[in-house]
């Protein structure tokens, strides 16, 4: 898929996503800035280590940001959450160190998880209807008791 394709979808993915999914593509986002982080870090690029190590920043604010406030102890426990990571990285990038950012994607990857489970909780059940004309599935027809006749 090419660059500009690629940036498309993503667009109109995110544009129709709901909320749970946009947190879900956030967790995603910031796993891939942390797992290019780390592959610069190994290379020795240092600007694309630093540039990586600020994406994966950002959307952690952008998450920070999107935490609502009266949600409580999870709430509460989500943003001290993000706020270490985002220690994390800022250590991880002025140490160029890789431990920092192991623990940063490892975190990402439970949270990823945990927004999953409850993504799939809170998904409406799908009729049992065929995808072809809307009918339901054979094992739901009443049984013909006809031959056909002409």
């Amino acid at each position: 898929m090419s660059h500009i394709g690629h940036e498309a979808y993503l667009e109109g993915r995110i544009l129709s996503a709901d909320p749970l999914e946009l947190v879900r593509l956030l967790y995603q986002g910031a796993s891939d800035a942390v797992r290019q982080a780390r592959r610069s870090l190994a290379d020795g690029d240092i600007a694309g280590r630093a540039e990586a190590i600020s994406r994966a920043y950002e959307i952690l604010a952008e998450l920070a940001g999107a935490v609502d406030r009266q949600s409580g102890e999870l709430g509460e426990r989500l943003l001290l959450l993000y706020d270490y990571m985002q220690r994390l990285l800022l250590d991880a990038n002025l140490r160029q160190e890789d431990g920092p950012l192991a623990q940063v994607l490892g975190l990402l990857s439970t949270l990823s998880e945990g927004w999953q489970a409850v993504q799939g909780q809170s998904a409406p059940a799908r009729p049992a209807v065929s995808e072809a004309w809307g009918a339901p599935p054979p094992s739901e027809l009443e049984p013909v008791s006809h031959a056909w006749s002409f």
